[in-house]
């Protein structure tokens, strides 16, 4: 048995272990893949553990076609299990649903159906995967474990300080069905010392983590089920309930922590969250397209993912207002200037109005107004409601001065029509009249949020009447013409107005009874369904009956939202609440997008990660229990990621000084490992910045085997340097994506994203652009996982320093 011990930077000793990974001189993990020949040099133990898990994997895989198989033949069986009546179709469409979703999680599972096994104190073994999995004999027997089980657990969480009764921890590589390598670590073996006497920070299976980190970015995130460490898988496992806020540095892990934490939650509470989903916000649509395919990879449907510019139906904002307005708009106090811009709209003449109607006139009097207004106000409805209050009110008076006019004719006694039903007969007629529509329109209109706040942020008297906390000095800069496109922080003021101002119409009484007919059918099968499950066998990912509730599968059943998952249907309605909500980058979410995603989950079951140092939004925050406290007060609890796995520590060293200046009281993460490359910085005169950029990123990719590179740059120069970049490497974009090895980006735009080599441009005119701009810059210099480069023509800013080097330098 051979044995190794892998370390880092940050002073992590792993146990022992027996592997078939090569190791080259730097402690990296090299390519782990086992061919036939290379299997043959390979020790007889260690070649001995391949073909053992192979003869495991083989078992598993066989076990996964059987399941697939058999929930395609059931999903194509149940099209024609419909009787033709409504309690059939409902039957059909909830069995198509089931078997979808279990043909859907076991396609994710195949890629890395298994990678790990854990060995107990009594030789029991366990191999831990991406599902639950038995063997499918009249026993049942567990032959993978899936890794959000409780069982599961010790896999990420046990060490040589803390075994859990855990022998050895297996990891396995493996391409498809093929197990390419083995990796051992024994927490107990007796002939490695007292485990107390070695540092042990934690962090499980050092070789296979180390090569994750190591591995060419791809513009893609992938899941880490693999390697999460323990205080990942801590943070992961916390209980649903209340607030939970994660505060981690750069290259800690928060995201993928967030959506396994996502997939965690859904696995364990699905009867409560899967049919109302999981909403996870990011900070920008480039971030979602990264993370996309991390929740499906896990088997997970029931997740919305959104950013603040998404978060109202029918909205697609990117566009972003200048740092002054932005700050305003983010601000608590404008729920207060949308109340006003609602009241603005509500404001009744201060002198009778006349209207002409059949053949003589009819007259809107101010205190006939008042009092319909008062009236409207009283029923405390939103305003569209309130409305139909107010008008009901002002054509009952209008009708009134009609019934009493000298010459109308009164119906006939013999009919027995009360003067009552005769007022109510000429208020209808009143109601269709043009002209007495457009006078009470004018008077009390009904309003989209979209009407209210184009019209607030387009016309200077409306936002001085609403905003007078605004200041003088900042309204105009929030002027702009009518019909221009939505900004992210209109989002959240749409949202606000949608609540102020309520559904436009009333609902249809008949359509209400029809609706209830099809929810009490939906019942009845799944009331059926229940009954048939329990007699079938339980896969260990099969349908639950609680993921899809009467009102969901009613929906199901309109033509437009058959085959609609929980996702597709929560992401149209706005009034849509979510069992679980994660934000991502929560430092960037304003005062008022915090009241919108309030809103979306009224249990207060969140999941919030970010980093108050990385704070770009000048409408951000900088304390979480300041911004938290007025929708949970102290109902809130904090934990920390320390741990950096991104960021090799000659770039922290670098970053730490920016850090420093942000504030002096946070702690740096600890790195990992180290790249063996110092960052390095070049000063150009301005003229040449462009061309030094450009020589730099192509030189930079010549070292670069494969992986991603990305130019940050200030906003102001992005199309400047682009140009230049792409005159020496033509297939430069300005977008990231898994397509483009080299991209131009502004720092915000890189938010929540990593690289492999970053070239970073002019800091001193990031730090500039804003009173969040050393947060940008820290932002930007912690993206890459390689290698970083200054180059500048300005002197750097305060509290960045790095090593410079001449442009002679830099060409050898």
């Amino acid at each position: 048995m051979s044995s190794s011990t892998g370390s880092s930077r940050a002073g992590h000793t792993s146990s022992d272990s027996t592997s078939t990974h090569g190791h080259s001189p730097d402690g990296a993990t090299s390519d782990a893949v086992s061919p036939p020949e290379q299997r043959d040099a390979l020790e007889p133990e260690q070649r001995g553990a391949l073909e053992e898990e192979q003869v495991h994997l083989d078992t598993m895989y066989a076990r996964l076609a059987v399941m697939r198989a058999d929930a395609v033949r059931r999903k194509d069986d149940a099209r024609f299990s419909s009787d033709g009546t409504p309690s059939g179709r409902f039957t059909r469409d909830a069995l198509q649903y089931r078997y979808a979703e279990e043909i859907a999680t076991l396609s994710a599972a195949e890629s890395k159906l298994c990678f790990g096994r854990i060995d107990d104190e009594d030789g029991e073994h366990r191999h831990i995967g991406r599902m639950g999995m038995t063997d499918g004999s009249q026993e049942r027997r567990q032959i993978l474990i899936d890794w959000r089980a409780p069982s599961s657990a010790p896999f990420y969480t046990a060490t040589a300080l803390t075994p859990q009764g855990v022998v050895r921890r297996r990891h396995l590589q493996t391409r498809r069905s093929k197990v390419l390598s083995v990796a051992d670590e024994f927490l107990q073996a007796s002939d490695l010392g007292d485990p107390r006497d070695s540092q042990d920070l934690g962090s499980a299976g050092d070789s296979a983590l180390l090569e994750a980190l190591n591995a060419p970015r791809t513009g893609r995130m992938h899941d880490i089920i693999a390697t999460i460490q323990g205080e990942q898988d801590t943070i992961i496992r916390s209980d649903r309930a209340g607030v939970l806020v994660v505060q981690g540095g750069p290259g800690t892990g928060k995201t993928v922590v967030a959506l396994h934490r996502a997939a965690f939650l859904l696995y364990t509470h699905r009867d409560r969250l899967g049919g109302h989903g999981v909403l996870v916000i990011g900070p920008n649509r480039t971030f979602l397209d990264y993370i996309g395919q991390v929740l499906p990879s896990l088997g997970e449907s029931s997740v919305v993912l959104a950013t603040p510019g998404t978060l109202f139906p029918g909205v697609q904002a990117t566009a972003v207002d200048d740092p002054e307005v932005a700050e305003v708009k983010g601000r608590a106090s404008m729920a207060g200037v949308l109340d006003n811009a609602v009241l603005d709209r509500q404001r009744m003449p201060r002198r009778a109005r006349v209207i002409e109607y059949d053949g003589g006139s009819l007259r809107l009097e101010p205190g006939m107004l008042t009092k319909a207004q008062r009236r409207a106000w009283g029923s405390r409805l939103p305003h569209n409601r309130a409305r139909q209050i107010f008008l009901r009110s002002v054509l009952d008076s209008l009708a009134r001065q009609i019934a009493g006019r000298p010459g109308v004719k009164q119906a006939p006694e013999e009919e027995s029509i009360s003067p009552a039903t005769d007022v109510a007969s000429i208020r209808k007629d009143l109601q269709t009249d043009d002209r007495i529509v457009a006078a009470l329109s004018e008077l009390w209109p009904a309003l989209t949020p979209q009407q209210l706040v184009g019209d607030l942020l387009s016309d200077p008297r409306r936002l001085d009447f609403a905003g007078p906390t605004i200041s003088r000095r900042t309204r105009p800069a929030m002027i702009r013409p009518a019909g221009s496109p939505w900004t992210v922080g209109d989002v959240a003021l749409l949202d606000e107005a949608a609540e102020l101002l309520g559904e436009i119409g009333v609902v249809d009484r008949a359509w209400s009874q029809h609706r209830a007919e099809e929810v009490a059918y939906a019942q009845e099968a799944l009331d059926a369904l229940a009954d048939a499950g329990a007699d079938q066998e339980d896969s260990g990912i099969g349908f639950t009956v609680g993921m899809v509730s009467a009102e969901d599968l009613a929906d199901m059943n309109t033509e437009d939202r058959i085959g609609a998952t929980t996702a597709d249907r929560a992401a149209g309605d706005r009034e849509w609440t979510y069992g679980h909500v994660i934000v991502d980058e929560a430092q960037e979410l304003s005062p008022m997008t915090w009241r919108t995603v309030m809103r979306r989950c009224p249990v207060k079951s969140m999941t919030l990660v970010g980093d108050v140092a990385q704070t770009s939004n000048p409408a951000g925050t900088t304390d979480w229990a300041r911004v938290l406290r007025p929708h949970v007060a102290d109902r809130w609890r904090l934990s920390e990621l320390t741990v950096n796995y991104r960021t090799p520590a000659e770039i922290m060293d670098v970053a730490a000084g920016v850090l420093q200046r942000i504030d002096p009281l946070q702690s740096v993460p600890t790195s990992v490992r180290e790249s063996g490359v110092r960052p390095w910085s070049l000063q150009v005169e301005e003229a040449e910045l462009g061309g030094a950029v450009a020589a730099s990123v192509a030189a930079e990719l010549g070292r670069l085997p494969a992986g991603q590179l990305a130019v940050l740059v200030p906003e102001e120069r992005q199309r400047e340097i682009l140009a230049a970049v792409r005159a020496q490497v033509p297939a430069a974009s300005g977008e990231p994506g898994p397509d483009h090895r080299v991209t131009v980006l502004t720092v915000r735009e890189s938010k929540g994203l990593e690289f492999d080599a970053v070239v970073l441009v002019e800091p001193s005119q990031i730090v500039a652009r804003s009173r969040r701009g050393e947060a940008d810059l820290y932002v930007g210099l912690t993206r890459a996982t390689q290698r970083l480069a200054v180059i500048h023509s300005l002197p750097l800013p305060d509290g960045l320093s790095l090593a410079a080097i001449t442009e002679q330098q830099r060409q050898e």
